[in-house]
């Protein structure tokens, strides 16, 4: 057959163990901690006189929460299709 050799594994859903280990699993609950504590201390900062600084760690506030209502979301629509594709109703068309 063909030589697949140029084929990323990556593409096909194909993980190594090391990278799998590697990533980072943390909760809904930790990242959106995570974005409100950057947003009081981003503040606290710049209460200080640190503007540049309070700038710069309030500015990671919005990917963290971002991540978290993402997470969020992704977790409600994978439990609602899993009860809708294992309800025990068949349909034939």
């Amino acid at each position: 057959m063909e030589n697949l050799n140029f084929i990323d594994p990556l593409l096909h859903g194909i993980v190594p163990e090391a990278l799998e280990n590697k990533t980072l699993n943390l909760s809904v609950k930790q990242l959106a901690c995570a974005g409100v504590s950057t947003l009081v201390i981003g503040a606290v900062l710049k209460k200080a006189g640190q503007n540049k600084t309070g700038a710069f760690v309030a500015s990671l506030a919005l990917p963290l929460l971002a991540s978290a209502f993402y997470k969020k979301y992704k977790n409600r629509i994978s439990a609602t299709s899993q009860d809708i594709h294992h309800s025990g109703i068949e349909y034939n068309h």
